[in-house]
């Protein structure tokens, strides 16, 4: 019996040290966390934006003039330091990662000159002070209200349904033709079938480089070459989109390859660019042309510095609410709304979209990546914006290509009806309609840098390659360091203007 009631005491007195030392340990790690937390500090020379959490993947800061404000993934998916926003936790590449070092700056040798308006007219050259102007100094109550739905990345069966839905065919524009969208394409997990489809449907094809990979913004002409032009030959070859109708280019992460990226877009015959992002302004930026400095901020740090007479840049302006509720952001899924209900976020579309609307009339750029369309809630909000926008009678729904071909020449609203390039009795793409069932390819692949062959898949109407395409190899020959676009054109950088008509488009 006294043995008995001794090991009881001891077992009794085990279990009270055991959870004295678990509270312990607990403390200590709740103390660590906030000790974490508190001590986190915005980086200064990378501004606003998203940022790992020190202490766990599933959050992040998000940094507004300075001040960090904690934030949560929703369930089940976690930050990604390098695409700075929430996803699934295969695709996580979970942070702090460290920065790229910022290049030394360029010697002020041919930098672009402040707006010159006397010099400066349309439809080559577009610039005023500080690029809140309508163009031709038309009536805001007169000017049209573009709205551009842009679309980062792959397309593919996790996205592709989902932008089906927002091209319904129900949506139209005030001429009665189908609300269109820009689809910035990059390579790895892309189904060329469904591109086909879309450029067929009428939507704009640009691109966003190969391989997304970090840093480009610090590499040199050949790599801005193989990443664009690699890209724009892959579309080509994959999809059946003409060079000639790939007009426009996203840098990744919004990083501009300073004057590198611009180069390249001036050689190889693109018409814009759309990489710079705009600092939250009370009124919005317009599109403007790069024959003059540019009238804000450089947000990235990496912005051209010299003149580019002709290229057009479409600013990313960032979204935002009088309250800041949800921070502000250049992508849509980069503000923090997944908390919010349907009604809520189409409350906030509104706020946000009236600063455009009842002010300078700029085109009101709606940037996406998939994962907006993962939330629930977040899908339902921008549904109910999109058709509440269908009781207004002058908002126009088009692509980048066809806003700029209005700027070039602008219009009054009672204008717009016949305006042709607008318009859709005529079929305006070249791509032709896609194949019912397509060829799945399962396809070998190692990247330059890795000893691991992996397998890719990918879809096309045409016959699969040897090969998974990439950099060097865009048509996927298997023969590396095939693709040599500067050597195709007429004596390399500076004079590439054959490099959309030969080089790409050979078979």
């Amino acid at each position: 019996m006294g043995l008995c009631c001794g090991l009881n005491f001891i077992f009794a007195l085990l279990k009270r040290e055991s959870s004295q030392l678990e509270i312990r340990v607990l403390r200590e790690v709740q103390s660590q966390q906030n000790k974490e937390e508190k001590e986190f500090k915005c980086p200064i020379e990378q501004g606003n934006g998203n940022f790992a959490d020190p202490v766990t993947c599933r959050r992040f800061y998000q940094c507004v003039d300075g001040f960090p404000y904690l934030n949560r993934c929703p369930s089940g998916l976690y930050f990604d330091d390098i695409q700075k926003y929430c996803t699934f936790k295969a695709e996580a590449k979970c942070g702090p990662l460290a920065a790229t070092p910022t290049a030394t700056t360029e010697s002020p040798i041919d930098l672009a000159r402040k707006c010159d308006q006397s010099e400066c007219q349309l439809p080559y050259c577009y610039c005023n002070k500080d690029g809140t102007l309508i163009p031709k100094g038309l009536d805001p109550e007169e000017t049209p209200q573009i709205i551009l739905l842009t679309f980062d990345g792959a397309v593919n069966l996790n996205n592709y349904e989902h932008y089906r839905k927002v091209f319904n065919g129900k949506r139209k524009n005030p001429n009665g033709c189908d609300i269109k969208g820009t689809f910035f394409i990059s390579h790895e997990y892309s189904n060329y079938q469904q591109i086909q489809t879309l450029a067929n449907d009428g939507h704009e094809i640009a691109v966003e480089t190969i391989s997304l990979q970090m840093g480009l913004q610090d590499k040199g002409y050949e790599e801005w070459v193989g990443e664009m032009i690699g890209m724009r030959s892959i579309l080509k070859h994959f999809s059946n989109v003409s060079a000639n109708e790939v007009n426009g280019m996203r840098a990744p992460f919004l990083k501009p390859g300073r004057n590198t990226q611009y180069k390249v877009i001036e050689d190889f015959g693109f018409i814009y660019d759309s990489s710079i992002s705009v600092p939250p302004s009370p009124i919005p930026v317009w599109p403007y042309t790069l024959d003059y400095k540019i009238p804000h901020e450089c947000k990235s740090g990496t912005c051209p510095t010299k003149s580019f007479p002709g290229i057009w840049e479409v600013p990313l302006n960032a979204h935002f609410v009088e309250s800041y509720e949800g921070g502000h952001c250049p992508y849509m899924d980069q503000c923090v709304l997944h908390n919010h209900d349907a009604e809520e976020v189409f409350a906030w579309l509104q706020e946000d979209f009236e600063r455009y609307y009842y002010q300078n009339k700029a085109p009101y750029m709606m940037p996406f990546h998939t994962n907006w369309f993962q939330i629930k809630e977040l899908e339902k909000g921008l549904h109910k914006f999109l058709d509440w926008t269908q009781t207004m009678p002058d908002i126009w729904f088009v692509t980048v290509t066809q806003a700029l071909t209005w700027i070039t020449d602008p219009k009054t609203n009672k204008q717009l009806g016949g305006y042709e390039p607008w318009n859709c009795k005529s079929k305006t793409t070249q791509t032709p309609k896609p194949c019912n069932i397509s060829n799945k390819c399962a396809l070998s692949f190692k990247e330059p840098t890795s000893n691991i062959s992996d397998t890719r898949y990918m879809e096309t109407c045409f016959d699969c390659p040897a090969v998974y395409p990439w950099l060097g190899d865009s048509h996927g020959s298997g023969i590396p360091g095939r693709d040599n676009y500067i050597d195709q054109s007429e004596g390399g950088p500076g004079s590439a203007a054959s490099g959309r008509d030969q080089g790409e488009d050979e078979e």
